[in-house]
Order: C-alpha cells, then structure tokens, then sequence
C-alpha cells in the first residue's frame, strides 16, 4: 500500500526558507522519479519539481526555478524540498508522488499534504 507522508510547512515570510520532507513507503522509491506537486486555494494541483532515481537530474517549473531545490534520500526513502526566496505566491498545500511521463504524478493516493503560508 502507497503511503506518502509530507512534513515540514508551516508560515514564513516573505524571502524565508522552508524544508520540506516526504517519507514514501509501499513501492520500491529507489527505482522511480519521484516529484513535488502543490495546490493553491481554488486552484488546480500543479508540479513543482521532480527528481531522477539517481538524483542526478532535476526539472523545476519555470516559477520556483532557482528558488526550490529537490533532492532525495534512496537509503531512507525520503525526497525534499529546499524552499528559499519564497513568495505569498508560493502559499499552497504541498504533496510528493511518484512521477510518470515527466511531470504528472504516478499514484492516484496522496499524502495529506503540508501547508506552506508566505505571508507579505
């Protein structure tokens, strides 16, 4: 059984950083892409960056480019999220899954998700 579980948002202001984790379990990590998505109040959820299995390549949305690093942890089944700079745009619910065909996500399941505020 898939589970993903996100952690590490909370309420920043503008320009600070945050880190977020995501623990998966339930299919073999190490072998796939793994990404962060989020959603905005009323909007539709969005991808934010992914990773390779290697963690060698990266890919990024052109509005958290240079901002956000993604990196993972094979041995402890984790991916992360470097947020600096951030922005009231970045305000979302944060959610990792695994990644097909580059950027959409792979499991119908979702964490619950970890709110990130920015305030002004």
């Amino acid at each position: 059984q898939v589970q993903l579980v996100e952690s590490g948002g909370g309420l920043v202001q503008a320009g600070g950083s945050l880190r977020l984790s995501c623990a998966a379990s339930g299919f073999p990590f190490g072998r796939y892409v793994m990404g962060w998505f989020r959603q905005a109040p009323g909007k539709e959820r969005e991808f934010v960056a992914t990773i390779t299995w290697s963690g060698t390549s990266t890919r990024y949305a052109d509005s958290v480019k240079g901002r956000f690093t993604i990196s993972r942890d094979n041995a402890k089944n984790t991916v992360f999220l470097q947020m600096n700079s951030l922005k009231p745009e970045d305000t979302a619910v944060y959610y990792c899954n695994a990644v097909i065909r580059t950027t959409n996500p792979l499991y119908d399941t979702w964490g619950q998700g970890t709110q990130v505020t920015v305030a002004s």
